[in-house]
């Protein structure tokens, strides 16, 4: 089961991202306000980095529902993040195919590399990585995709890891 990381920070939206919240609510009809739910918490993810428990709690106020209706879809979901990510999330399919072409190995190298577990964050802030199910390139496994802009990688290896993880570390230092 997915846990939320708790943290007693406060919430505020930002007038831009309340205008952007009116413009997704505007696409539903009056009284279905909580259709909106999943493409707003995309948004408050991608202005905070995550979607904390006051956020969510902030996002149910915002719908007028109730907490939990927020918390039951954000934890149902794997591509909310429940605590802080890196700025570069390496997403490495695990499943089947991949798996069978090397995933496991070039996941443990990935964690080698960082030096962190999946799900945690580098010291510098940069990287999280974790294994997630099937990115739909089964015949171009082993496979990982990054965000926030979900940049797609094929036919892994621990060098072209190696070489993307340079990259991204050049990109950020820029």
């Amino acid at each position: 089961m997915l846990s939320v990381q708790n943290t007693d920070a406060p919430v505020t939206f930002t007038p831009e991202l309340l205008g952007k919240f009116a413009d997704v609510v505007s696409r539903y009809p009056e009284g279905k306000q909580k259709s909106a739910l999943l493409p707003i918490l995309h948004l408050v993810q991608a202005e905070l980095g995550w979607v904390s428990a006051p956020a969510m709690d902030k996002v149910a106020e915002y719908l007028k529902i109730e907490p939990i209706e927020v918390y039951e879809v954000a934890t149902f979901y794997t591509m909310y993040f429940l605590k802080p990510q890196g700025k570069y999330m390496l997403e490495v399919c695990r499943t089947g195919p991949c798996e069978i072409v090397g995933a496991t190995p070039i996941m443990e190298h990935i964690e080698r590399t960082l030096g962190v577990k999946e799900g945690d964050v580098t010291p510098d802030g940069l990287f999280s990585w974790r294994g997630v199910e099937c990115l739909a390139a089964c015949g171009y496994g082993p496979v990982l995709q990054i965000g926030p802009e979900y940049t797609f990688y094929e036919n892994l290896t621990n060098e072209s890891v190696d070489k993307l993880i340079s990259d991204l570390k050049g990109k950020a230092n820029n």
